[in-house]
């Protein structure tokens, strides 16, 4: 259910791609994600993909982005990485309470 939300954000949301758009945005991630695996460079896959889709959009034209969407991608990137980090925390000192 949730991957298919994903699908339909990126594919069809961000900006409507055709056949070729979704082909050059794939293998324009696929080959970014393997440059960064051979650097040794830790690189989210979901990141990756979404850049390419919305350098794809934004070459055909810019208007035929939704910005508003895209705009919300990215603050969910950067509230996951301290969020994430919080709730790390939390658990940690739960744990330090129980110790085994």
């Amino acid at each position: 259910m949730g991957g298919w939300r994903i699908v339909h954000t990126m594919g069809l949301k961000i900006t409507r791609l055709t056949p070729m758009q979704g082909f050059c945005a794939e293998s324009g991630g696929a080959i970014t994600l393997f440059l960064a695996t051979w650097l040794s460079i830790p690189v989210s896959t979901t990141h990756a993909i979404t850049r390419a889709i919305v350098g794809v959009g934004a070459a055909r034209r810019v208007s035929a982005m939704r910005w508003n969407i895209a705009q919300s991608i990215v603050v969910a990137w950067v509230l996951t990485m301290p969020a994430a980090g919080i709730v790390a925390a939390g658990l940690y000192a739960l744990s330090a309470l129980f110790p085994s």
